[in-house]
């Protein structure tokens, strides 16, 4: 039988060898963490987005069926459930499954005629703790995001 050498196998790391790894796990954990943590903030506003922009081609199909938009009154409900009330669409059928709740949990908004163009959808975005809104709406969406 071949003898073992007893150093071969009871060698570890050196100090030197533990700490410079947990020093390049740091610096790691420095660059990546800050970029993670704004991660989920930047989906919910990317979902607030794409649910605005689903809303707004569901609106339109709505015009291009019925002629007109819903009223305020009857609001984003209209996409999902047919309106009892003046102007009842002659054309109607779903146009979303259910109204979209935002991100941060509140019903999206709705406005006809609009202040910004021809009508508005919007959220009030995320909350704030200095009370100031970012507000995510039809109106300041880019065409290429």
């Amino acid at each position: 039988m071949p003898s073992l050498d007893r150093q071969s196998f009871s060698r570890g790391f050196t100090l030197i060898e533990v700490m410079v790894v947990v020093v390049i796990l740091a610096i790691l954990a420095s660059i990546i963490v800050p970029n993670v943590i704004n991660k989920p903030a930047e989906a919910r506003i990317t979902k607030a987005q794409a649910d605005i922009r689903s809303i707004v081609a569901a609106l339109e199909m709505y015009k291009l069926d019925n002629y007109v938009y819903p009223t305020t009154a009857q609001g984003l409900k209209a996409l999902v459930v047919k309106p009892t009330q003046s102007p009842i669409p002659p054309h109607w059928h779903h146009y979303l499954n259910q109204v979209p709740i935002d991100p941060w949990g509140h019903p999206y908004k709705y406005l006809y005629p609009g202040i910004h163009g021809t009508f508005d959808v919007w959220t009030d975005g995320p909350p704030s703790s200095s009370g100031k809104k970012h507000v995510i709406g039809n109106w300041n969406l880019s065409h290429n995001q």
